[in-house]
């Protein structure tokens, strides 16, 4: 079994355990269990997360319909593909490594009534269950992170897309400049030894025929995220450690803080990259 396969093991365990289902349901968000853009302290998690949905489908070039053919990559409960099924009545398939997480989606699906736009398919991003040049947007929030081979994931995305086709993410990421060593209390928290950076996806794209639409980068909005979800945690402390573990609450405040500190001062980015495919 190689680093990728053994990493995917550890990621699908956690995120199938019934502590990490109650804190990304009830804490990071609901549907959405990604990083929020928050315009006041006002704004709920929810609203947050919701915004970065919003702004990122804005940004997409292809006058999306039903006709085109849509992946979500670490798809967790599905809510992104469910807006875009919505809004652009186009096919999405949600990818996702959590069987746990995958049940979910596909309840939600069902009490919505959009389970025929929209297909959950349990598996890794480094192997992309689609045929070459048949998709024709790749979308993923703060997932690939969680790759052992992050540039595998790249190729499978270039090898997916028709040409044209594009790629918009985000993901937590270390600064390009980030001194070695200082992120391993938060690399702790997440199982991995490493995060990837602005740099290391603008030239593995480059590498793999996607040529650079646009890289919107704000770090503080990572840094807020963290600190607003340690903030609902406290809130909620007594009823978590009943639904979760005391254990599980007070190692997730913990890390929350170690992100919130990083981000600080200086060592970790997110933002919205977005590539096109020649």
């Amino acid at each position: 079994m190689n680093k990728a396969q053994i990493i995917s093991q550890v990621v699908a365990a956690y995120y199938d355990s019934r502590e990490a289902d109650e804190f990304y349901l009830r804490i990071w968000g609901g549907e959405d269990i990604h990083i929020g853009l928050y315009d006041s302290l006002t704004d709920t998690i929810a609203e947050a997360s919701r915004r970065t949905v919003v702004a990122m489908a804005g940004q997409i070039k292809t006058a999306l319909a039903a006709k085109h053919r849509i992946i979500d990559i670490g798809a967790g409960f599905g809510g992104p593909a469910r807006y875009l099924a919505q809004r652009f009545g186009s096919r999405v398939v949600c990818l996702n490594i959590s069987d746990v997480e995958n049940a979910r989606n596909r309840k939600i699906n069902d009490e919505q009534g959009i389970e025929n736009l929209i297909s959950v398919c349990q598996g890794s991003f480094e192997n992309i269950p689609a045929d070459d040049g048949s998709i024709d947007l790749v979308w993923s929030q703060d997932a690939i992170l969680h790759s052992g081979d992050r540039e595998r994931v790249i190729a499978e995305i270039a090898r997916v897309l028709k040409p044209g086709g594009e790629l918009i993410f985000t993901d937590p990421m270390q600064a390009d400049d980030c001194p070695p060593s200082v992120l391993q209390p938060v690399y702790d928290r997440i199982h991995l030894d490493s995060l990837a950076s602005v740099r290391f996806y603008r030239a593995t794209a480059s590498r793999y025929g996607l040529n650079e639409v646009a890289i919107k980068l704000m770090p503080y909005q990572l840094r807020n995220h963290y600190a607003a979800v340690g903030t609902e945690l406290r809130m909620q402390y007594s009823k978590m450690i009943e639904l979760a573990s005391r254990e599980y609450v007070d190692n997730m405040l913990v890390g929350l803080r170690h992100w919130v500190d990083a981000a600080d001062k200086g060592y970790l980015n997110w933002g919205i990259l977005h590539f096109q495919k020649q």
